[in-house]
């Protein structure tokens, strides 16, 4: 599988070219992109990045990448990042490793958003991976009452979670926010759902990317598929 997910990495280089502003995501896939990237520019590719995480920064600093942020730039020709599912519309879930405020920022921000995973994240329906939902700790209970309201509307349920840590600690965002992960199943209007958790008080951000992926870059046992947003 580790194998597969390098291979979508290097397919999304071809994407790159010299003098880019480039998002670089969050996460296992991301990574192996950032590590190839790296090596482009020791061979004289010129671009600089933008990392969605501080675990992706330090990553792309490592591999020798130039880094800007958006402060600096007000624009990013390309973001390349990895995802938890991915659908037919090329709409998707991110943030399982807990970086979705920060990565939605920078896919707002590109003109161009590719997503690299291997095959077993393409799904029919959006919801298998439970749902992150980036939350501000003070009035969590209020939070949650909304966001079960949210739910209703859009004809789903399921569990939520706070999100915690291998040393069962909860999970804190390089935002300084906690994530609620939301067992949903089956989403079947993805596009409602978010319109429905976006106005929510107390929701920093939701897991859901809704048209900002152009590209999707999948790895399989049979080699690679390329999908553009219809």
């Amino acid at each position: 599988m580790d194998q597969l997910k390098r291979q979508a990495a290097a397919r999304a280089l071809e994407w790159v070219r010299d003098g880019m502003r480039v998002g670089l995501g969050t996460g296992s896939t991301a990574k192996h992109f950032v590590e190839l990237l790296g090596e482009r520019v020791a061979g004289g590719l010129s671009i600089v990045g933008v990392p969605t995480s501080e675990v992706t920064r330090a990553d792309a600093e490592r591999c020798g990448i130039r880094l800007t942020t958006l402060d600096e730039v007000d624009r990013l020709d390309l973001t390349v990042d990895g995802a938890d599912e991915i659908d037919p519309a090329l709409d998707v879930i991110k943030g399982g490793g807990g970086a979705l405020l920060r990565e939605k920022i920078v896919a707002a921000a590109s003109e161009h958003m590719v997503v690299i995973a291997d095959e077993t994240k393409w799904v029919e329906k959006l919801g298998r991976f439970p749902l992150p939902i980036e939350v501000i700790p003070f009035g969590l209970a209020a939070t949650r009452r909304a966001l079960a309201g949210a739910f209703r509307k859009a004809d789903v349920s399921g569990e939520m979670v706070l999100r915690t840590d291998k040393n069962g600690h909860v999970f804190v965002t390089d935002g300084g926010h906690w994530i609620i992960d939301a067992h949903l199943g089956s989403i079947a209007d993805a596009p409602r759902l978010a319109s429905l958790l976006n106005p929510i008080p107390g929701v920093v951000e939701h897991g859901l990317f809704i048209g900002l992926a152009r590209t999707s870059v999948l790895a399989g046992p049979q080699g690679i598929r390329v999908i553009e947003r219809p």
